[in-house]
């Protein structure tokens, strides 16, 4: 009689290798059969991961939002230049002379000189005041010079101390540069980012309960059972197993609903979003959640649905003990 080839080589792998796969094939199992619990209850199912949904989806848009705005403070502050005024007797010869004192300095990229001639011509053409530049007997304007900071300058601190310098430069009337909004911008979403992972801390703790709660209503009508469990011998590790499992699926259903929470939004606030930006000729956009980010927000959400059931199991399963049916 022939022999089976799957018998021999079940037989020739050692002991820790069954093990092994045994143990797997039970994780395989419970998984499954968690997730079949959970669709055949799909109204309860999806109220609990549209909770979970919501709860991941508000502070994770608000973060894509400050991130948005920070990338935009990011491209005004690189940008930034700093006009320096000349006195108003300085000549031309003056200014020329400067302009190369301005430029040795280390923390400057470009100087580029703007004559009053030169100045008042622009005027001229961006005021559309022709006839009333006509009655002027002289030319108000002075000499300028604009002043590119080098990148590692291009700091609300590093720009000021550039400022600092010329403002205590010879022929140097008056030097302006306007970040004092750009500070107060980025004070502002500064505060909105701790706010917002506060809230992403309330709301993480909100998704924790809610599957603590959903797990312990699934202990209790599974009491039976794990009582019989208990009774056979089943570790609690063997007995707490399904509900872990319970709670990640949970946690990647809620992840999966604020995700196309998050797509929809955008979607709908694009192009809004987009006009408003053009009138002010701003080249700012809402930047959606990258492949690495949804991903990202998938772990955390099966992180927090395993988290909450474990809150749960560790609370409620050591309540469920087989003297109970004795006691009965």
């Amino acid at each position: 009689m022939a022999s089976d080839p799957r018998k021999g080589a079940k037989q020739s792998r050692s002991p820790l290798q069954q093990q092994a796969e045994s143990y797997l094939v039970h994780h395989r199992k419970v998984a499954r059969d968690s997730a079949d619990r959970l669709w055949r209850t799909p109204v309860a199912s999806m109220m609990t991961w549209a909770v979970m949904g919501v709860a991941l989806a508000l502070p994770v848009a608000l973060l894509l939002l400050l991130t948005s705005l920070q990338g935009v403070s990011a491209g005004w502050e690189s940008s930034a230049r700093i006009t320096a005024y000349l006195k108003e007797g300085a000549t031309l010869a003056d200014a020329k002379a400067l302009q190369p004192e301005v430029e040795a300095d280390s923390r400057v990229l470009e100087v580029q000189l703007i004559d009053k001639e030169q100045a008042l011509a622009e005027f001229r053409s961006s005021s559309g005041l022709d006839d009333a530049l006509d009655y002027l007997e002289g030319n108000p304007l002075p000499h300028t010079l604009l002043v590119t900071p080098d990148e590692a300058s291009r700091t609300a601190g590093g720009v000021e101390t550039l400022v600092t310098r010329l403002e205590g430069m010879d022929g140097v009337e008056r030097v302006q540069v306007d970040l004092g909004w750009l500070q107060r911008l980025n004070a502002m979403t500064d505060l909105l980012a701790n706010a917002v992972w506060a809230l992403a801390a309330l709301l993480a703790a909100a998704v924790v309960l809610v599957i603590g709660n959903t797990v312990r209503l699934a202990i209790e009508s599974r009491r039976d059972e794990i009582l019989v469990a208990k009774l056979v011998g089943g570790t609690d590790g063997f007995v707490r197993r399904p509900f872990l499992y319970t709670g990640a699926w949970f946690g990647l259903g809620g992840g999966v609903v604020a995700w196309v929470l998050l797509q929809l939004s955008l979607w709908w606030l694009s192009g809004p979003v987009e006009r408003l930006a053009g009138l002010y000729r701003s080249d700012f956009s809402l930047n959606g959640l990258t492949f690495e980010g949804a991903v990202a927000l998938l772990i955390v959400a099966m992180l927090l649905g395993w988290l909450g059931a474990w809150v749960a199991v560790k609370r409620h399963l050591d309540d469920i003990e087989p003297g109970e049916v004795a006691g009965g």
